[in-house]
């Protein structure tokens, strides 16, 4: 075996040692028992994958700590399937230089790699992500309702501590009717989870959403400026949330950011429209 093959099979040790050490420590760190028993599955697999690699390599390389506290981390603050999941997409490129390999141990393990955790990762049971579709209700409606609201109230009333005010009172109350509403429907439907908890989860996500859309009006005395911070933040919002769910339900982030982005901020042209059109309709001026 070459010296360039012995020094790639060694970069496979060490990432399978890291990853071992991030299972291990995330299991140490689970209440719950079959969350434990699912990461110390595959602790055990990652560190078998060592060995077998030391068949060849004849070396014990040490784990890339500084990896091993990241992901922890990230796991912890984040939820345990996302900071998985991320792990697991930015070391797909190893699993693909396996499959290169003609060695019957390196292709038993790839097709492990492929399998097995992905088997085992869809078992994780997070009770955050049960209430996923709460939370995408509580977003989704924040945003599109909200940013189309507080664009009409820009063109409409021209001062952004009114459009705050307005901004305000009309999220709160959008916000307890949208949790009310979650609480009757998950109730009525009989899915498995707590309609209270499902209520809280969409409520919670739409009063965050309301407090950044109306800040920039809080603070900036420019409404029109205020609007741009305003659509500004309805973006990023979209981008963090459309990536943490495309990381966690491995789905595609540029659809799912471009399809929301694309109802937001369509939604807010319109009713930024109407606003102008009420305006001389009314003759009102502030």
């Amino acid at each position: 075996m070459s010296e360039e093959e012995i020094r790639q099979l060694t970069d496979f040790q060490i990432n399978e040692i890291t990853e071992h050490c991030i299972y291990s420590r995330l299991a140490a760190l689970q209440k719950n028992s079959h969350n434990r028993q699912v990461l110390s599955e595959l602790a055990k697999e990652e560190l078998t994958h060592f060995y077998t690699l030391k068949k060849y390599t004849g070396k014990t390389p040490a784990p890339q700590l500084w990896k091993v506290n990241r992901y922890v981390w990230i796991a912890r603050l984040f939820g345990l399937t996302f900071g998985i999941k991320l792990m697991e997409k930015g070391e797909g490129t190893a699993q693909k230089v396996y499959r290169q390999w003609k060695n019957e141990d390196i292709q038993k393990m790839a097709t492990e790699e492929e399998v097995h955790e992905a088997k085992l990762i869809s078992l994780i049971d997070e009770e955050g992500l049960n209430y996923m579709s709460s939370v995408v209700l509580g977003l989704n409606d924040a945003l599109v309702e909200f940013t189309g609201a507080l664009a009409g109230y820009t063109f409409a009333l021209q001062h952004p501590h009114l459009v705050a005010l307005t901004g305000g009172i009309t999220g709160i109350a959008a916000a307890l009717s949208m949790a009310a509403s979650e609480y009757l429907s998950t109730r009525a439907e009989k899915e498995n989870k707590n309609a209270f908890k499902a209520s809280i989860y969409t409520g919670i996500a739409y009063i965050i959403t309301v407090i950044v859309l109306i800040a920039p009006f809080v603070f900036m005395k420019n409404v029109y400026w205020a609007l741009g911070v305003c659509l500004t933040g309805a973006l990023v919002i979209i981008a963090v949330f459309n990536y943490y769910y495309s990381i966690v339900r491995s789905e595609s982030f540029k659809k799912r950011f471009g399809e929301m982005a694309l109802i937001s901020l369509g939604i807010a042209a319109i009713s930024f429209g109407i606003g102008y059109a009420l305006r001389l309709f009314t003759g009102i001026e502030l």
